[in-house]
C-alpha cells in the first residue's frame, strides 16, 4: 500500500515551486551548464574504463524545412544540398575518430540507436542511406539488429525516405503533428494542412514500423477542451503504439518569444486543465502513462518490448555516443558535446564552424560538463522518479551507499508535503498530481553548480 513518506527535515530549505512548468528534464546536467572546456581530453582517456558492450548512439541531424514558433533546438532552416553534403562528409570524419577513442579501450556494441535534431528526414533519401552507412560502416552498429528511432514531419516524411527508413531497420518512427487544428498550428507558427499529415501518417502506418509515435502540444493560444479532443481523436484513430503530449514552452529566441505573455497565471491554468484532459482521454483509449509525456499503447511494442534502455527517451546514464553537431555524448565522469546556440546567425556559424572542423579535434571533447559523485546522484534520481515506474531505493543504495531521503531530504520532503510524492514499498513514485507537476520537481535536484552555470549562460 502506497504512504506518505516519513521525512522528518523542513522542505523550506528548497525553494516552493510556482508554476508547474518550470523546466523539461530529459537529460541532466542542461546543455546550458556545458562550457568549453580549457583541458580537452582525448576521447581515448575520455572513454577509459567505460562499459562499452551496451553503448547507445545518438546522431544529430541539426536540419529543419522550417522552425515552429515554440522551437529551441540547435537546428538550421533551408541548408542547401551543399550543406547537407558536406555535414555528412564531416560527420563521417567525426564517426572515424570516435571509433578509434573506443576501440582503444576495448570492443564497442552499440545496442541502441536514435536519429534526432531538428529533423533527419530533412535529408533527402540518398542522404538518408549514407547516414545508415556511416553508423554501420564506420560507427560499426548494426542497425538491423539494435531498435533506432528517427524524428520525422508531415512535410519531410516523403514515400522514398520512410522507404530507406524501412529497409534499413528502424523500429520507431516519431512524427512531429502538435495540432491537427491547422488554425492551433498557425497559432503555434507551424503552418501546416491537415491533409498532409493525415498523408504522411498513412505512408507511415503503411510502412509498419513496430512503433510510431505522434506528437501533440497543449497550451497553444485559444486552444480548448474541445479543440484538443479533436487532435487526440485524430491521433488516436491512427492507432499509434505511443502518443506524447508536451506542453508549450516560449523559450528565449524562439519565434513566439515576442508575442506570449509567459507571465499570465491563465496559461498555467490552461495548461494543466489541457494535460489532465488529455491524459485522462488517453487512458481511456487503453494506453499507459509512462512519464509526464509519454503515452504507450498497452499490449503493444512500445509497452511489452520496453525496459531500462527504452529508446523513447534519451538514455541519462553513461555510454551515449554522440555524433552531429549538437549530440551529447555522456561518460561516468565526463558530459561532452559541440558548440550550441538558438539564434539563427549563431546556429548558422556553429554549423559551418563544424564543417570545417579540423579531423584531429574531433580527437577531444570540447564543451563538457565534469560529472562528480553529487551529480551522478541528481542525474540517477531524476532519471528514475521522473519516470512513471518510480525510483527503487535499493537501487540507488547499491549504487551509491546511501539512502535517496537522507542524501535530498529537504527536496523529497516539499514533494510529499504537497501530495507529489508516495512510498510503496521500496519505491518512491509520483502520485498523479505530482506526475503532472513532473517539470517543477525535476528542476529541484538540479545542483548549486547547475544552477549557477545555467543562470550565467547567455542565450544566442
Amino acid at each position: 500500500m502506497a504512504t506518505s513518506l516519513p521525512l522528518h527535515i523542513s522542505p523550506r530549505s528548497v525553494p516552493e515551486p510556482t508554476t508547474p512548468y518550470k523546466q523539461y528534464v530529459y537529460a541532466y546536467p542542461h546543455q546550458k551548464a556545458y562550457r568549453l572546456g580549457v583541458d580537452r581530453p582525448l576521447l581515448t582517456d575520455v572513454w577509459a574504463g567505460e562499459r562499452l558492450d551496451r553503448l547507445s548512439l545518438y546522431v544529430h541531424v541539426p536540419f529543419c524545412e522550417m522552425r515552429c514558433g515554440f522551437c529551441n533546438l540547435f537546428t538550421r532552416t533551408g541548408a542547401p544540398e551543399e550543406v547537407t553534403r558536406d555535414f555528412l562528409s564531416t560527420l563521417e570524419r567525426q564517426a572515424a575518430v570516435t571509433r578509434e577513442a573506443l576501440e582503444a579501450n576495448g570492443t564497442p556494441r552499440f545496442t541502441l540507436a536514435a536519429f534526432g535534431g531538428g529533423t533527419p528526414t530533412y535529408l533527402t533519401a540518398d542522404e538518408l542511406v549514407r547516414l545508415c552507412d556511416i553508423c554501420e560502416n564506420v560507427m560499426g552498429a548494426d542497425l538491423e539488429a539494435v531498435p533506432w528511432s528517427v524524428e520525422t514531419s508531415p512535410a519531410t516524411a516523403t514515400a522514398d525516405r520512410i522507404a530507406v527508413l524501412a529497409e534499413r531497420g528502424a523500429t520507431r518512427l516519431s512524427i512531429g503533428v502538435q495540432s491537427f487544428v491547422e488554425e492551433e498550428a498557425r497559432a503555434a507558427i507551424r503552418p501546416q494542412k491537415r491533409a498532409e499529415v493525415e498523408a504522411a501518417l498513412s505512408r507511415l502506418k503503411e510502412a509498419a514500423f513496430p512503433i510510431l509515435n505522434i506528437d501533440l502540444i497543449y497550451g497553444i493560444d485559444g486552444q480548448t477542451e474541445q479543440s484538443f479532443k479533436v487532435s487526440l481523436d485524430a491521433a488516436l484513430s491512427w492507432e499509434p503504439e505511443e502518443i506524447y503530449l508536451y506542453p508549450l514552452y516560449v523559450r528565449p529566441l524562439t519565434g513566439l518569444m515576442a508575442r506570449h505573455d509567459k507571465a499570465d497565471e491563465s496559461w498555467d491554468e490552461q495548461r494543466l486543465r489541457l494535460y489532465r484532459f488529455g491524459r485522462d482521454q488517453l487512458l481511456a483509449a487503453g494506453y499507459r502513462q509512462t512519464s509526464m509525456r509519454v503515452f504507450s499503447r498497452i499490449g503493444t511494442a512500445a509497452v511489452e518490448g520496453a525496459d531500462d534502455s527504452n529508446i523513447s527517451e534519451y538514455n541519462q546514464q553513461a555510454g551515449m555516443v554522440g555524433l552531429g553537431v549538437g549530440a551529447r555524448s555522456f561518460t561516468t565522469d565526463l558530459h561532452y558535446t559541440t558548440d550550441y546556440a538558438v539564434a539563427v546567425p549563431e546556429v548558422r556559424r556553429i554549423i559551418d564552424d563544424y564543417i570545417a572542423t579540423p579531423t584531429e579535434e574531433f580527437r577531444r571533447a570540447q564543451w563538457s560538463f565534469r560529472m562528480d559523485d553529487d551529480e551522478r546522484r541528481r542525474m540517477f534520481v531524476l532519471g528514475m522518479l521522473l519516470e512513471a515506474d518510480g525510483l527503487r531505493v535499493e537501487r540507488y543504495r547499491s549504487l551509491f551507499g546511501s539512502l535517496p531521503q537522507d542524501d535530498f531530504p529537504a527536496q523529497l520532503a516539499l514533494v510529499a508535503e504537497r501530495g507529489w510524492l508516495e512510498q510503496d514499498g521500496g519505491l518512491l513514485r509520483l502520485t498523479p498530481e505530482g506526475m503532472a507537476w513532473a517539470d517543477a520537481i525535476g528542476p529541484l535536484f538540479f545542483s548549486p553548480r547547475v544552477n549557477e552555470a545555467m543562470t550565467s549562460y547567455q542565450e544566442r
